[in-house]
């Protein structure tokens, strides 16, 4: 089951994507890893993108990360486990990430953004359409 804090689903497709993404970020741009510092990065405004593990317990760790990023306007994403986002940017497990600089994946992480753009928005009608299905049944209960 779905943790509470993941709030839309990301393709195995973009979750690759973002995870060699980072493995360059790494190397040639510069990235904070670990729920602190990814907090930090977002509240200063400075993070570009955010990724948050889907596996994370206790799920409280990470659950005012996406909320967070909104807030500041910042994009996030996830990926499966901490394990994978560990990995790729060379510790064991890591809850969650921060890019501030791409590096050299900037081309790649701006298709990723570009995908979760569209993701996100799809999301959102669909949460529109239903809170605009619930009104009309408020109103014809009335």
């Amino acid at each position: 089951m779905a943790k509470s804090y993941v709030e839309f689903e990301v393709s195995k497709d973009i979750m690759d994507k973002t995870l060699e993404g980072l493995k360059v970020a790494k190397q040639t741009g510069k990235v904070k890893k670990g729920v602190n510092e990814v907090t930090k990065s977002v509240e200063r405004g400075l993070a570009s993108l955010v990724i948050i593990a889907e596996d994370v317990e206790p799920e409280e760790v990470v659950l005012h990360l996406p909320n967070l990023c909104k807030q500041k306007n910042i994009p996030y994403t996830y990926v499966a486990t901490k394990e994978e986002l560990g990995k790729a940017i060379g510790i064991n497990s890591c809850s969650s990430v921060a890019i501030e600089d791409f590096g050299d994946s900037k081309s790649l992480f701006n298709e990723i953004l570009a995908s979760l753009g569209k993701a996100n928005k799809e999301e959102k009608k669909a949460e529109n359409k239903e809170e605009g299905e619930k009104a009309k049944k408020s109103e014809k209960k009335e």
